[in-house]
């Protein structure tokens, strides 16, 4: 289970890279139902990335897979994953595994999407890292 403590770390190593690189962003964690855990808007971040990030988050659990998968195939030429539903084709959301077991997911917006992707690898990998502690 992901637990809001570890949602809150996930977020702050996220913010930590956003402020790094002068980045104003949303950070959105969810669990593995896609339901919201946490939440952070770094000041003048532009109020749709709220729902965006939150609808990445919830769409790299559901599909169990980075949302950059839709955005590539989308660039290929795979326009049939637009019908997709929950399917968000920008990258910025990541899904959280521990031991094998998809356990919830972190969405990013704000920026350009390489960018958001950045960002939400810095919460993963934050993640992961206190798994191995």
């Amino acid at each position: 289970m992901l637990t809001l403590i570890e949602a809150k770390r996930i977020a702050a190593a996220a913010g930590g890279e956003a402020e790094r690189n002068g980045w104003a962003v949303v950070v959105a964690i969810v669990d593995d139902g896609g339901h919201l855990v946490y939440l952070e808007r770094m000041d003048d971040t532009q109020k749709a990335s709220i729902r965006i990030a939150e609808e990445k988050a919830r769409a790299a659990i559901l599909f169990k897979r980075p949302t950059k998968v839709f955005e590539d195939a989308v660039a290929d030429g795979r326009i049939s994953v637009l019908g997709l539903s929950a399917a968000v084709p920008v990258e910025g959301g990541l899904p959280l595994v521990r031991d094998g077991r998809y356990l919830g997911a972190i969405g990013v917006s704000g920026v350009r999407a390489h960018q958001d992707g950045a960002v939400a690898a810095a919460g993963a990998a934050a993640f992961v890292q206190a798994a191995e502690r």
